[in-house]
């Protein structure tokens, strides 16, 4: 399997989902910049890492998802392709259309730095297709605009699809409230898919969580439930 680690002016996590994809999980992993238009051969995992592309000069993404780039990203996505973007690159991911709603400041206006746990809420998607349902797992999240914004209408559709597929617990009852939520997101939102389950966005940074050193390995599991079900879908 090779993996495209897409890379902005402003990344700072690229070289993390490399490592995180290409150590940690042995894959043929690499770096694809922006201004590149046409996918590198053989790619079968697209992956937008988290930073802040562009400085976050207008709204965050809202310059990249108009890059060279992001025009192999759709009709890829539109193939059938796998994409994920993590916290930075589910903003973008959200302003190139790919995904629905908007992602605005954090309830509070603070920049939020912690570990969350999220759980799995939903199936239909690559992400966490192969996760028990209602299991829940422990990542870091570093972001000031991660609140996840829909009009009431399309809330209720993501809901009954299924599309909300992590949203925030409370770490020891596993259930929502308790002040989880680190960001005011609806619905507790952390991670969020396109109808089809090919496009996810979520904000937790997985690759921050691969090894018992960095706190948890709980981003590894997702990280390879993720590459399982792009295997499956081949």
């Amino acid at each position: 399997m090779r993996v495209a680690v897409l890379q902005f002016p402003g990344s700072n996590c690229d070289r993390d989902v490399v490592r995180a994809f290409g150590v940690t999980l042995g894959l043929d992993t690499a770096l694809w910049w922006h201004e590149d238009p046409e996918l590198p051969d053989g790619t079968d995992l697209v992956v937008l890492p988290g930073g802040f592309s562009y400085g976050d000069y207008l709204r965050c993404g809202a310059i990249a998802a108009h890059a060279a780039a992001m025009g192999a990203v759709r009709r890829f996505a539109a193939s059938g392709g796998t994409v994920l973007g993590i916290c930075n690159g589910f903003q973008i991911l959200c302003e190139a259309r790919l995904l629905p709603g908007a992602l605005v400041r954090n309830v509070g206006l603070d920049f939020v730095c912690k570990d969350v746990t999220v759980r799995v809420d939903g199936h239909c998607n690559r992400l966490t297709a192969r996760l028990p349902y209602g299991s829940r797992w422990t990542m870091p999240v570093a972001h000031m605009e991660g609140n996840f914004r829909v009009d009431a209408d399309e809330l209720a559709t993501l809901e009954a699809r299924g599309q909300i597929v992590l949203r925030y617990v409370d770490p020891a009852a596993g259930e929502r409230g308790n002040g989880a939520n680190p960001n005011g997101a609806l619905s507790d939102a952390a991670a969020v898919c396109n109808e089809a389950g090919n496009v996810i966005g979520m904000m937790p940074h997985p690759e921050r969580a691969t090894t018992a050193s960095l706190g948890s390995e709980d981003g590894r599991a997702l990280l390879a439930g993720l590459v399982e079900s792009v295997t499956r879908s081949k």
